[in-house]
């Protein structure tokens, strides 16, 4: 998984920073793109038109739905096992996002940080849709590939 993010900044041109400096907004959809790119193909139940849903904040709660949030999370370093990975969300969060959009969502991922718990990630990937729709509600420049 470290690789594919390795791999995905390295084609939209983000390095990971010294400093808090971010990207641009271009650069965080290019990366979202690739992940999105690599998620929806596992998930064919899941239309461009969901997904495009989800991008605009509309969270379904379905299985699919749910196991495909769940690996663009896993890309982002967000998700694993189906618990919230805080620290290493917002360590990603300095590589992906413009600077703009940080302190909102830092206290977003703060809100967030026990969404998760308590629920169990198999079969449906619940944790994940939990994890994304208390972000939704937490952040109010929502950005999700």
């Amino acid at each position: 998984m470290k690789l594919d993010l390795l791999l995905i900044c390295l084609a939209v041109g983000i390095s990971v920073p010294a400093s808090d400096a971010g990207v641009t907004e271009e650069q965080m959809w290019a990366a979202g793109k690739l992940m999105r790119d690599v998620c929806l193909p596992k998930f064919p139940k899941v239309s461009v038109e969901v997904a495009d849903g989800i991008k605009n904040g509309k969270i379904p709660n379905s299985k699919d739905t749910n196991c495909y949030i769940n690996c663009v999370l896993e890309m982002m370093q967000a998700i694993k096992k189906g618990k919230f990975q805080v620290e290493a969300s917002l360590k990603q969060m300095d590589v992906l996002l413009p600077e703009s959009y940080k302190a909102e969502y830092r206290q977003g991922i703060a809100a967030c940080k026990d969404s998760t718990v308590g629920l169990k990630n198999a079969p449906n990937c619940d944790p994940a849709q939990a994890l994304l729709s208390c972000l939704k509600s937490n952040i109010k420049v929502f950005v999700f590939p």
